[in-house]
C-alpha cells in the first residue's frame, strides 16, 4: 500500500524532530554529565521546546552550541527542564499530618537523619526545619537537602525568596500546624525575605544527582515529592531501589501527591501508613 504524500512527510519530520532532540540530549551528557535518557522523554522535549521558543531559536540543534561553549545557557536551561517548582509547606495537610504522626516516632530515637532528595531550591527544606524546631526536635536531626541543580541549590542556601509569595507561605504555615507568628522565622532582605539562619545550622546542602549517584547515607526520613513524576518507569524504579538501600528499618518514605509506590517492585518492602499523603514505612 503506498502512503500518501502528507503522510510521509509528517513521519519524516517527526524522525527530524526526534534526531535533533537526542542530539541535543548527548550534547549535555557529553558535556556536563546529566544523562535525561531516563527520563519521560514527551514531558522533557516539552520543556526543551518551550526553552527553543524562549531564545527565538529556529531549532533544537540551535541550543547546541550555547550549552556547550556557555554555562550561564546551561544553567538556564537546567532550570526549566528540572521544573524546580515548589513551595513553603507545600500541601499542608501531608505537612500536618508529619507534624502529628510521624514526628512523635521519630522523636524517640536519640538522632535522625533526614533527606530531602531533589530539595529545588529549598522551600520545603525550611518548612521542615521549622516543624522540628517546634516540635522540640530540631537538635537531634540532621536534614541532608540535595538536588542535581547547581543554581536551585545556591538559592536554598541562600534563603531568600520573594515578598510576593509570602501570604501563601504564611496561609500553608497555618493549615500545617504552625505554632507562631510565621514572620518569626524571616526578615527583611534587599532582595527579598530572607529565612532565618538558624533554621539551616543542621542542614547540609550538596549536588546529588538521583539519576547517576549512589547512596550516601543512612535516614530514618527520606522525602521525595513530585520529583519522580518527571523520570520515566526504569528510572522511577532505579530512584526506588536507592531510597530502599537508603532507609533504615522502620524509616519513612514520603512522595508527591502524584507519585506512588503502587505497581513498583519496591512496594514490598514497605507498608502505606497515610496513603492519601503518599506516606510509606519501610518494613522491618
Amino acid at each position: 500500500m503506498v502512503k500518501e504524500v502528507g503522510t510521509v512527510s509528517n513521519e519524516l519530520t517527526a524522525q527530524h524532530d526526534e534526531i535533533e532532540f537526542q542530539l541535543v540530549l548527548h550534547a549535555i551528557k557529553l558535556k556536563y554529565g546529566h544523562n535525561f535518557d531516563e527520563y519521560a522523554q514527551k514531558s522533557l522535549k516539552r520543556r526543551l521546546e518551550y526553552h527553543v521558543e524562549k531564545h527565538e531559536f529556529e531549532s533544537l540543534t540551535d541550543m547546541i552550541k550555547p550549552i556547550v561553549h556557555d554555562e550561564a545557557f546551561f544553567e538556564d536551561l537546567l532550570n526549566t527542564v528540572s521544573v524546580p517548582v515548589t513551595e513553603m509547606f507545600r500541601d499542608p495537610l501531608f505537612f500536618k499530618t508529619l507534624r502529628d504522626k510521624v514526628l512523635p516516632l521519630l522523636a524517640t530515637y536519640p538522632s535522625v537523619n533526614i533527606w530531602h532528595a531533589g530539595c529545588a531550591t529549598g522551600e520545603e527544606v525550611y518548612s521542615m526545619a521549622i516543624m522540628l524546631e517546634e516540635e522540640g526536635l530540631y537538635d537531634q536531626c540532621h536534614i541532608y537537602a540535595t538536588d542535581f541543580n547547581a543554581s536551585s541549590l545556591r538559592i536554598a542556601q541562600e534563603g531568600i525568596y520573594s515578598y510576593a509569595r509570602m501570604q501563601k507561605y504564611t496561609e500553608n504555615y497555618y493549615l500545617a500546624g504552625g505554632k507562631r507568628s510565621f514572620s518569626d522565622y524571616y526578615h527583611s532582605h534587599e532582595d527579598g525575605l530572607k529565612m532565618d539562619k538558624g533554621l539551616n545550622r543542621n542542614v547540609t546542602f550538596a549536588k546529588h544527582n538521583l539519576a547517576s549517584d549512589s547512596v550516601f547515607g543512612q535516614f530514618n526520613l527520606i522525602l521525595c515529592r513530585n520529583v519522580l513524576i518527571y523520570f520515566g518507569k526504569p528510572l522511577q524504579e532505579k530512584v526506588f531501589s536507592l531510597f530502599s538501600e537508603s532507609i533504615l528499618p522502620l524509616g519513612y518514605l514520603c512522595l508527591g501527591s502524584h507519585e506512588s509506590l503502587d505497581y513498583s517492585r519496591a512496594l514490598t518492602r514497605y507498608e502505606t501508613v497515610f496513603d492519601k499523603h503518599k506516606i510509606y514505612r519501610k518494613k522491618q
